[in-house]
């Protein structure tokens, strides 16, 4: 597997569900968590995990990442342990590919796992 072709998305710290998020969703489909990224936000719903991604200079093109949890195979979650609390890392084996996640200071990495584990298991 080439390496350099590994999607990473960075979270910030847990944030209010976006209110325009609704206009994503599917019919029976339900936001659950949000996380601040560096330009935007990701949302876990019931059902998936979508990244909003604003880019250019002005931030008004925004690309969406859509990752339905059946398509996730396998993650792993890292971490320093209370001692240090540093960053965490998260790890997504998909069908898509393979994706890591790093969690700032800030954001809680047993409550991450069980929304993670809550959606797949």
């Amino acid at each position: 597997m080439d390496m350099t072709n590994i999607l990473q998305w960075t979270f910030v710290s847990e944030c209010e569900i976006p209110g325009d998020v609704d206009e994503l969703l599917v019919s029976g489909e339900v936001a659950v968590a949000a996380y601040k990224t560096l330009r935007d936000s990701a949302i876990f719903t019931n059902k998936r995990l979508i990244v909003r991604d604003a880019q250019g200079l002005t931030g008004k093109k925004v690309e969406i990442y859509s990752l339905p949890y059946s398509s996730i195979n396998m993650w792993s979650t890292e971490n320093a342990g209370k001692l240090f609390d540093l960053n965490a890392e998260v790890e997504l084996w998909t069908r898509a590919g393979h994706i890591k996640i790093n969690l700032q200071k800030g954001v809680d990495i047993r409550k991450f796992d069980r929304i993670i584990a809550q959606a797949l298991l």
